[in-house]
């Protein structure tokens, strides 16, 4: 995990030893998000938090944005306080979890197979493990990180931020006000590729981001007895409509940043991603993350018409997930328009604006230096997040976002499959590494 010539301290065996623990701990906070107010919210998970923090002489805030729906601030001073302040963040809420269909208990943290269960190993108490093993070592030794770092550990991402990131811009964003870039998920995870010419391990940093555009389609038709011959049926019309949207092949949208992922991954592997199988390829464990964020998506998720067999209903409606390629929103709007057709009302019930950082940005390089120190193998490529994150609620602070979460990941590890899955887990070896990295990361810039 370490590289040779940089033997392990005492400390540092310590916060290897810790974040697995601190890991553990917050998976046994059942902070599920129901995303209709009834889950047991963020506090105990939180205060948690504030305690593991205030263990090292870390002083932090706790809000809270309506009962129980609570988020950690706290401020950690740089060795350079002339430069803008580096905003750290993670999500303390997780998706529920059905019991009966995990091999384990969710939240119970159970340790099998060199692996941490639970719900929330991957998205994303993971990281805050990493985040509060990483100041806790800085802090247990006096160290400064090179700025000045403003933690925050939020409730409600997974319901889109509205009791988290977004309430604490609209009502403390001075807490905020001076940072210029932030770091947090959907990136810094490894995919080995056996035979690259290079011999390295690639990791996919994001540096930008998809847009959100939840949308509620209305289809309107005669209320009528379900016996009766109708050619205005409001379900017949919004089926068709959402087979055609679902059923539709987006195109390939290029932006700067996948443009830069497919000449970097194509010469780190040989793997071209505009044109390879990337299901047959060894980015498979990736590839539907890789896949979705290079193209438009629509999916239809939530139908609902009528409420009796024998009515047929006077209208019908559908939710879908729409999430567009960076700066082409309109053009997305566009299209699902054109393909539900006439007689369908279409209506944009959640946007969240897309994002591209800068790929050269020197973050990146303190990225990969970090990563370099803990793999000599380690190759970095910028790419872009097909789900949006905290990050794009921070955007409207000129604040600009960055995933990365560092893991090194065992071969043919289905990562992608552990976000918001069945037996989500997290290798031990991976905490670990990402613990490291992220302090060295810290510590350098």
């Amino acid at each position: 995990m370490t590289r040779a010539d940089d033997p392990m301290t005492a400390d540092s065996e310590r916060a290897l030893d810790e974040v697995v623990g601190l890991c553990r701990d917050m998976i046994r906070f059942d902070t599920s998000n129901h995303f209709d107010g009834s889950g047991p919210g963020e506090r105990p998970a939180a205060e948690y938090v504030a305690r593991r923090l205030d263990e090292v002489g870390i002083a932090s805030t706790v809000l809270e944005a309506a009962p129980g729906r609570t988020s950690v601030v706290a401020r950690i001073r740089g060795r350079d306080r002339s430069r803008p302040a580096l905003l750290l963040h993670g999500h303390l809420d997780v998706v529920p979890a059905d019991r009966h269909a995990w091999s384990v208990d969710p939240f119970a943290g159970e340790i099998r197979d060199d692996c941490l269960w639970g719900r929330g190993a991957v998205d994303m108490k993971n990281m805050n493990a990493m985040i509060l093993a990483a100041v806790r070592r800085l802090a247990r030794n006096g160290a400064l990180p090179a700025r000045d770092i403003v933690l925050a550990f939020l409730a409600d991402e997974e319901s889109g931020g509205a009791l988290g990131s977004r309430w604490l811009v609209e009502h403390h964003r001075d807490l905020l006000e001076d940072c210029d870039q932030a770091v947090s998920e959907i990136g810094g995870f490894s995919v080995s590729v056996p035979g690259s010419p290079t011999g390295q391990r690639v990791y996919l940093v994001e540096t930008a981001r998809k847009g959100v555009a939840w949308l509620r389609l209305r289809a309107r038709g005669t209320r009528g007895h379900g016996s009766m011959v109708t050619a205005e049926n409001a379900t017949v019309r919004l089926a068709a409509a959402v087979t055609r949207l679902g059923g539709h092949c987006w195109p390939l949208e290029l932006t700067r940043t996948t443009t830069r992922m497919a000449t970097e991954l194509k010469g780190l592997t040989g793997i071209d991603i505009r044109e390879d199988d990337l299901d047959a390829t060894a980015l498979a464990p990736v590839a539907g993350l890789i896949g979705s964020s290079l193209r438009h998506v629509a999916n239809p998720t939530v139908l609902r018409a009528g409420d009796t067999v024998n009515v047929i209903p006077a209208h019908a409606e559908a939710l879908v997930d729409g999430r567009f390629v960076p700066g082409r929103d309109e053009d997305f709007l566009r299209t699902v328009g054109s393909l539900v057709g006439p007689g369908i009302e279409m209506e944009v019930i959640d946007h969240t604006a897309s994002a591209e950082s800068d790929p050269d940005s020197s973050l990146i390089a303190a990225m990969h230096r970090a990563l370099l120190a803990e793999d000599p193998a380690a190759a970095v490529v910028p790419y872009c997040s097909s789900a949006s994150t905290d990050n794009a609620s921070f955007a409207a602070l000129g604040i600009e976002g960055f995933g990365f979460v560092p893991l090194r990941l065992p071969a043919g590890f289905d990562f992608a499959r552990m976000f918001h899955g069945v037996d989500e887990r997290i290798p031990l070896s991976s905490l670990r590494f990402g613990a490291s990295a992220l302090h060295r990361f810290l510590t350098d810039h």
